[in-house]
């Protein structure tokens, strides 16, 4: 089975993704211009919108981002994506992922990351993240998902998680 890494509307009872698409920037650069989301990201300017745009036009040539939207206000929440596709090892990586403060401390990053990993361990084993050392925030949410560090180099840290490992929690 061909694996589409970015098939219309994933969704649970939380949250819904999109693929995005040229189009969404201006909507999503309207939520990821809050500074505060970025304050502990490697890339602390990504709110302006020079540098902003580089990460959109890069998330649409992936073929791979999402928009993430709440169910219940329908509101646009951030953006995510699928990455780093390494069939010969059986593994994918999911980030580039930011949720606009509104969302933050409930359970919409957990159901975002659970709705992206239950979808592609149908076709990988092993999932990788990659987030910035400073970043205690993101790191936290990935060790509560079950992923263990595997290394930490040049300021950044690398986290897995297997499909045995999700299964058994």
């Amino acid at each position: 089975m061909d694996f589409n890494l970015q098939p219309n509307n994933l969704s649970n009872e939380i949250i819904t993704l999109k693929p995005l698409i040229a189009t969404d920037f201006e909507k999503l650069f309207a939520v990821a211009s809050d500074t505060l989301i970025w304050e502990q990201h490697p890339d602390r300017l990504r709110y302006t919108r020079p540098v902003f745009e580089k990460f959109f036009q890069s998330a649409v040539e992936s073929n791979s981002a999402f928009l993430i939207y709440d169910n219940v206000s329908k509101a646009l929440m951030g953006s995510t994506r699928y990455y780093d596709y390494q069939p010969e090892k059986n593994s994918i990586a999911i980030g580039y992922t930011f949720i606009a403060r509104a969302f933050w401390g409930n359970t919409y990053n957990k159901s975002l990351k659970k709705l992206m990993i239950d979808y592609a361990f149908n076709h990988v084993n092993t999932f990788v993240f990659h987030v910035g050392t400073q970043n205690l925030r993101s790191r936290k949410a990935v060790e509560k998902l079950g992923a263990h560090l595997v290394t930490d180099i040049d300021g950044n840290v690398t986290y897995n998680l297997s499909k045995n490992g999700w299964l058994a929690r």
